[in-house]
């Protein structure tokens, strides 16, 4: 990295009463804001979280003992169905792409909004009804055939929930289709003047490969859930085999995108941690375009490596070993990730505040969720421990130990952009430590549990697996316990918390060098490239004289705090 960086040197030290930050009103309209919209994505699919999470402590509750003695069958059915379609397309996709990316990538860039402001807020309107419409099919009996939907069991089991279902993920996959455009138009033609793909932060990289792989996956979901709703009301065969239909052929459409999504949740995560990591460590990133290619690299193999979901559907063994091998080979791109972010925190100076812990906890958690990602991509392991625990818990490590971490470090770490204030550290570091044991006492036993045969979605289990549930369920609790002190200390901060500066961090990407929160236009008036995004420590040499970044931000008046 040479060049870049940027300053606006007007009206610096403003905060949340001089400019965007004062009128709470604005969030609860249709505002074409990008940081508006940005935050409306949050707290909404934040509110979704804990409603979903809530499924979960029931599901667990049920699991605590062997028999079925909290809810009915057919209700443990629907939670659960219900709770990981929350999750997903209620919280985890739309808080990364559409809340973070929302939020930041006009700012990362240099540019005054998003390409399109108008469908960016219909793109967010869509997120309210589809959640509610989901909800409101418990008065008619929810969906219970999993997040999946695989017929036959969905065109038998509940047709009106299910129908409900249908309609609730097609009207979220078209928000974010909607957004996927937007972000890409917004990066390829909005950066400032002067920079380069190869100067733009590695979280627009990382929603720059989200984007395309939203583009080309969403809509063959689209299509799948069309033509089950139509075995579903209508009567056609297209996936019912008692009419001539093949139920397979839905799985082959479904996991093309829903292997995709994983990566769609995943991806936006590794661009914030590797933003917020050189930051608090204090160290230029390592391997910048190692990275940013890696990005691309995921979105692409991606899209080919989907039926590693489907090793005991039939399928054939030359299509067993292509799968396998594309599954593996896409550790290869993760890993330069993982190996590099190492790096970058490697002999660094490191500021443990509660961004930098979950930043770390997000390394290691993936990290054990991608070991035995590589475990399932081998066709003789996965078909031993199909559809048991042990794929909850590698689905868990990757999306909460990743995703959820992930999230919850982008948040400690762009809350004073955002509201002008600054979060209570020790609150941070009580719901770090809580949410790390919970999520561990959680959801590692499960590992345990499958491999000794335990399968999933079942309400009443053998008693020789009584203990590692209770273990487990003492673990969910203690994870829905840890979000009250993150609660409290958001809304308190947001409050009543110290007034951030412009940059308290000391960070050099493009954001923090405009007000905390910044104005509607984001920088009042046009900002001049500086140093790079990365190039901490790094020292300048200006008319003969070598300075740092430091110094060079103090004398064009950047609050460094």
């Amino acid at each position: 990295m040479t060049q870049l960086q940027v300053t606006d040197s007007a009206n610096l030290g403003n905060t949340a009463e001089t400019n965007t930050g004062g009128d709470w009103r604005k969030y609860f309209g249709f505002s074409t804001d990008h940081k508006v919209i940005g935050i409306q994505y949050l707290v909404t699919t934040f509110v979704f979280y804990l409603i979903g999470g809530a499924l979960a402590a029931a599901v667990r509750t049920e699991l605590a003992t062997p028999d079925s003695d909290f809810v009915s069958r057919e209700l443990y059915n629907s939670f659960f169905t219900i709770h990981a379609t929350i999750m997903i397309f209620l919280w985890i996709v739309p808080a990364g792409t559409g809340g973070f990316g929302n939020y930041l990538i006009p700012l990362m860039i240099g540019a005054k909004d998003m390409a399109f402001p108008k469908l960016n807020a219909v793109a967010f309107w869509m997120i309210p009804p589809g959640g509610i419409l989901l909800l409101s099919s418990f008065f008619v009996g929810a969906a219970g055939s999993g997040w999946t939907s695989y017929p036959p069991l969905s065109l038998i089991n509940g047709q009106a929930g299910e129908f409900i279902w249908i309609l609730s993920v097609l009207l979220l996959g078209t928000s974010s289709i909607l957004g996927a455009v937007n972000f890409l138009v917004t990066l390829l033609k909005m950066r400032l003047p002067g920079m380069g793909l190869h100067q733009m932060p590695l979280f627009c990289w990382a929603m720059l490969s989200v984007s395309a792989l939203v583009l080309v996956s969403t809509p063959v979901l689209a299509g799948a859930l069309i033509l089950l709703s139509f075995d579903l009301v209508a009567g056609t065969a297209f996936f019912n085999p008692t009419g001539g239909g093949d139920p397979v052929v839905y799985q082959h459409m479904f996991w093309f995108y829903s292997h995709p999504a994983v990566y769609i949740m995943i991806l936006p995560m590794f661009g914030m941690i590797s933003d917020i990591l050189p930051v608090h460590a204090r160290k230029p990133i390592f391997g910048y375009r190692a990275i940013a290619y890696s990005s691309l690299a995921i979105s692409f193999l991606g899209l080919i490596v989907w039926a590693h979901h489907m090793f005991t559907s039939g399928t054939p063994a030359w299509l067993r070993m292509f799968f396998m091998i594309a599954t593996m080979v896409i550790a290869i791109p993760t890993g330069i990730k993982v190996f590099s972010w190492l790096a970058t925190i490697w002999g660094g100076k490191l500021d443990l505040n509660s961004a930098m812990l979950f930043g770390m906890g997000f390394v290691s958690m993936f990290v054990i969720g991608g070991l035995s990602g590589i475990m399932l991509a081998s066709v003789p392991v996965d078909i031993h421990v199909h559809d048991t625990y042990f794929v909850v818990a590698h689905l868990h490590y990757v999306l909460f130990g990743g995703s959820v971490f992930g999230l919850y470090a982008g948040l400690y770490h762009w809350f004073p952009k955002m509201t002008g204030r600054m979060v209570n550290e020790t609150w941070g570091r009580i719901h770090f430590a809580l949410t790390l044991i919970g999520f561990n006492l959680c959801f590692l036993p499960m590992h345990k549990l499958g491999l000794e045969g335990m399968p999933r979605r079942v309400a009443e289990y053998d008693p020789k697996f009584a203990g590692l549930n209770l273990m487990a369920t003492v673990g969910a609790y203690i994870l829905a316990v840890s979000t009250i002190p993150f609660v409290i200390n958001a809304v308190w901060s947001w409050m009543y918390g110290p007034k951030a500066s412009a940059n308290p961090w000391k960070a050099l990407t493009l954001e923090w060098m405009t007000s905390s929160p910044p104005p509607v236009e984001n920088f009042h008036e046009e900002p001049i490239l500086w140093t790079g995004p990365y190039d901490y420590g790094i020292d300048f040499e200006e008319e003969g004289e070598e300075k740092s970044v430091e110094e060079l931000l103090a004398e064009v008046k950047v609050d460094v705090g």
